[in-house]
């Protein structure tokens, strides 16, 4: 059987950090990518190593669609010269940035960088890294619980995610005569610096996410990188575009 092959976006921190080691405790390997912080995508990568699988970091702004070209060939080389293959098996498309502002006062700059990354970017990187995936594999989409509530502040992020979750749908369709499978995971409020760790250092914050939470606290990056490994495990293989929230039962 071939060994398995990751590729994960914003793979050096939070989320797709979580989601990278739990892929590698699972026997998987992992190409992960870093916007700026090269330093923290090589740490990964070395804890990687000493889980006894392969990693590679390699640079990507989402945000940028004029780089996926570069960035696709990029990811040949990589599976050319350490897997000795020319197709991986997973995308988890993950980077993203968050904005905290009032829907009067978003500005056309704020939505399209949010536009940017998290719909467009996803799009078209999707679109250009599917010559390199293999059939029957994976696509993953990572969206947020403020997809389906709303808190005020995020409607040009919650707007974007809304439209992932389309978008996974008609993925799922269009990709299902390769036998691959996609669907989007919906984080909770989780404790990572995203967003300036707000969750993960305001007290005040935590308390109340937990206190609208059925299980009764905040999630944790963990929570999300064994949901991430469990539905890109073979166990998973059946579900297929699906919208699978994971909040803890958050306001409901």
């Amino acid at each position: 059987m071939n060994q398995k092959i990751a590729l994960i976006t914003g793979g050096s921190r939070g989320l797709g950090k979580s989601a990278a080691l739990k892929l590698a405790q699972q026997g998987v390997d992992v190409i992960l990518t870093y916007h700026h912080r090269r330093d923290e995508a090589l740490a990964i990568v070395a804890e990687i190593a000493g889980l006894g699988r392969r990693a590679v970091a390699l640079q990507l702004d989402v945000a940028t669609i004029g780089g996926f070209a570069a960035f696709a060939d990029a990811v040949r080389a990589a599976l050319r010269d350490i897997w000795q293959r020319d197709r991986f098996d997973y995308l988890l498309n993950n980077a993203g940035t968050g904005i905290d502002a009032p829907f009067a006062e978003t500005t056309e700059a704020q939505f399209d960088q949010m536009c940017d990354t998290h719909f467009k970017g996803v799009f078209f990187l999707t679109q250009q890294l599917l010559p390199l995936m293999a059939d029957g594999g994976r696509i993953l989409n990572v969206s947020s619980g403020l997809a389906r509530f709303a808190l005020p502040g995020k409607s040009a992020y919650a707007a974007m995610k809304g439209a992932v979750e389309v978008l996974t749908r008609y993925l799922a369709k269009e990709l299902g005569p390769r036998g691959i499978a996609v669907n989007v995971i919906a984080p909770g409020a989780i404790a990572t610096d995203f967003g300036g760790g707000v969750v993960r250092d305001n007290a005040q914050v935590g308390s109340y996410i937990a206190s609208q939470t059925a299980l009764g606290r905040v999630g944790l990056p963990d929570d999300i990188g064994d949901a991430v490994a469990m539905l890109l495990s073979d166990q998973g293989r059946w579900i297929n575009a699906q919208r699978i929230e994971a909040s803890g039962g958050m306001f409901i």
